[in-house]
Parts: C-alpha cells; structure tokens; sequence
C-alpha cells in the first residue's frame, strides 16, 4: 500500500474556510445544519463562510435560506439554475467560494460540525488535503442502513486495491481541501455523487500531501437519501478507471510538481 507524503511546512496559513453545502428538498434540516455548525466555527475560532448550493428544491429550502440569510452574513446562499445533480451542486459552490480552503459536508446534519474543526487544524499543520474516515479507531457510523453499509465497504475496498492506498472511506464526501488542490484536480468529470470520489482519487494521483482523520457520521433523521445505489455504480466505476488511466498512462502530466516543470 502507498503511503501518504508528508505535510510541506512551507504552506502559507489559512485565512477563511468554506464549507460547501449541496442541498436538494432539504427544508426540515437544513436551518439546524446551518446554525449548529456556524456556531461550532463560531466557538473555536474558524473564520468562515457557509455556501449552501439550492440544487433545485421544490420544497421551502430556498425560502429558508434566504430568511436565514438575514440574520446569519457568514451564510451564501445560491441557486443551481442549470443541469441539477449532487456533484454539479458542489462544484458550483466551488466555483464561488471566497476562502483558500473548503469542506464539503452533507445538509442533512449526518457529519459532525466538530470534525470540520478538526480539518481545518489539520490542514494549517500544512497538509493539502484532510479525509475523514469513519472506519478508524476512533471514527463510527450511527444507524447505516445493512445493505448501504455492505455497499459501501465493497466499494472503498475495490479502491484502496485498485489504487493501492490506505485510505479506506474514499466514497465519503466529508473531506477537506486546499483551494490550491481544487484548482488542481480541474476539470471536474462528475455531475453526480461520483464527484466523492473523483476529488480525493485526483489529489492522491497528482501528488498532494493528505492525511486521514477519525470522524463519525449519523443517518439523517428527516428527508429522504438521495443517493440511489442502482444509479451510481458505473458512474463510480467509470470515475475510478478514468483516474486509475491517469495514474499509470499519463506520464505524470497533471501531477502537482511535474517531472521537469
């Protein structure tokens, strides 16, 4: 298996943290998501800003987050007008964002606020990119539905093989990265939830440091999952063979240092 490379200590400290938050008929959870973790940045001193994607609601969470944009500045709240999809919604967030480092959470309260914390620590000790897992000591899952679970498990462990990496929750989209590794792993492929995939696959491949932290995840408590396992699975496998392409075949051209650049 393939070790991370070390943190660089020559990255410059961060200044503001984005959160991008895609959200799809998400009106009974998203105003607690927002609020419990703003104050969670709030209380431990992360500058940040919230941007939570509307990736074409037909419920009230438009409305929602308008009203609490009013009373919260740190909340960006933006409407996907165009083609919607879970991946699209994020990387549009992406486009927008203001801060030099970004982390990607659900809306519907299933990642813990306080493990966003603990990446933006992690990355100021000068790491690229900071993954959660939830299968570490340390780390849980709380009510993952058997067959999702089995899923999911076959799935990370098809990849740690493919690749050969010690990251074993690489399908979780929990995870945090350098605007710097954003721009770097461009143009994003994935109009889907296949994007969880194909950005930290891409910071690996193109050479950016990473760590990998414990973290617990909770399955939501109202709304419905919008991840259909019957949809994703060539979606993913199509994501993971274009990026397994590039490791072995590109000669190193997309890397974060190219050989002789």
């Amino acid at each position: 298996m393939i070790s991370p490379p070390p943190p660089s200590p020559d990255l410059p400290p961060l200044a503001l943290l984005s959160v991008v938050i895609p959200a799809r008929d998400e009106e009974g959870c998203i105003v607690s998501t927002i609020q419990h973790l703003h104050v969670e940045l709030e209380l431990r001193g992360v500058p940040h800003e919230i941007i939570v994607v509307d990736d074409g609601s037909t419920d009230g969470t438009w409305a929602l987050l308008q009203e609490q944009q009013k009373a919260l500045p740190e909340l960006r709240p933006v409407q996907n007008k165009g083609l919607h999809g879970f991946g699209r919604a994020i990387i549009q967030g992406i486009d927008q964002m203001k801060g030099d480092a970004a982390v990607i959470m659900m809306a519907d309260e299933s990642d813990d606020c306080r493990d966003a914390v603990l990446y933006w620590k992690k990355l100021n000790e000068g790491y690229d990119c900071v993954f959660g897992s939830r299968f570490l000591s340390g780390g849980g899952v709380i009510d993952y539905p058997r067959v999702k679970l089995v899923v999911n498990r076959l799935a990370n462990f098809f990849i740690r093989q493919l690749f050969r990496i010690r990251l074993n929750d690489t399908t979780n989209a929990f995870k945090a990265y350098r605007k710097t590794v954003l721009d770097g792993c461009r143009p994003f492929l994935s109009p889907h939830f296949n994007l969880t995939v194909e950005l930290p696959l891409k910071a690996i491949v193109r050479g950016y440091s990473w760590a990998v932290v414990p973290i617990t995840w909770r399955n939501r408590r109202s709304g419905e999952a919008k991840l259909k396992i019957k949809e994703m699975g060539s979606r993913y496998l199509f994501i993971c063979l274009y990026i397994w392409l590039e490791k072995y075949f590109s000669r190193g051209d997309y890397r974060k240092n190219p050989e002789g650049k």
